[in-house]
């Protein structure tokens, strides 16, 4: 049984990611900003911790996550507030929760990214332009640590129910994923520590999650 601290504990794939983890008999721990969330959280058998990534400094987040076993980086602005927000959120967040991590001793942290081709081809705004950018130099600052971390590209996020099935690899095409089978691939990978240090992108497909991530794990070897 695995303790995680989810940062961005409110968020779609966060819920979805907090209620399969209970379901296999994990402890999530999700970080929320407001506070009518924390019963939300509760209900879905989460224990709701509560923090914002706008105050907090590492030392006062390394407090709140003293104890866990894993973090799970799922927060996003999700272009609301614009550049300044994305800044504060997917850029200085990040780095405030790698450096959190760090001071409580834990080890594994994985983020939750952005599919480098989102939207290319089409007109986007500068908004959008800035939240890429902010992205990918967030998967720079923490694969440029020394934690055992797993960064996640997923394609475009679709509410749809999942299939269970995916499509998982260093480099694969763009596409759409359920918010569902990403969470499912969040928990795979938490209960396969042997997948490690490595960029993983993410759309719906055809293979069974747990044999998706299974082949990317170092040696091969089952759980």
């Amino acid at each position: 049984m695995n303790t995680v601290f989810i940062v961005g504990g409110a968020g779609k794939v966060a819920r979805r990611l907090a209620q399969q983890l209970v379901a296999r008999g994990h402890e999530p721990r999700s970080l929320y900003r407001h506070s009518e969330q924390a019963e939300e959280l509760k209900a879905l058998g989460a224990t709701p911790i509560a923090g914002s990534l706008l105050e907090l400094d590492a030392k006062g987040l390394a407090g709140l996550m003293t104890g866990s076993d894993i973090v799970v980086f799922a927060a996003g602005a999700g272009g609301k507030g614009g550049s300044q927000m994305t800044n504060a959120i997917d850029g200085r967040g990040l780095e405030v929760a790698v450096e959190a991590a760090r001071r409580a001793n834990i080890r594994r942290f994985i983020l939750v990214s952005a599919f480098p081709e989102a939207s290319r081809g089409e007109t986007v705004s500068e908004t959008f332009e800035n939240y890429m950018k902010v992205k990918k130099l967030a998967d720079i600052h923490l694969a440029e640590t020394d934690l055992d971390w797993v960064i996640v590209r997923p394609g475009t996020l679709r509410d749809a129910p999942g299939t269970g099935r995916v499509r998982a690899g260093l480099a694969i095409p763009y596409g759409d994923v359920p918010r569902d089978d990403v969470a499912a691939t969040l928990l795979q990978i938490i209960e396969r520590p042997a997948v490690n240090r490595i960029i993983i992108e993410l759309t719906q497909g055809d293979t069974p999650v747990g044999e998706a991530i299974q082949r990317l794990t170092r040696d091969g070897s089952q759980p």
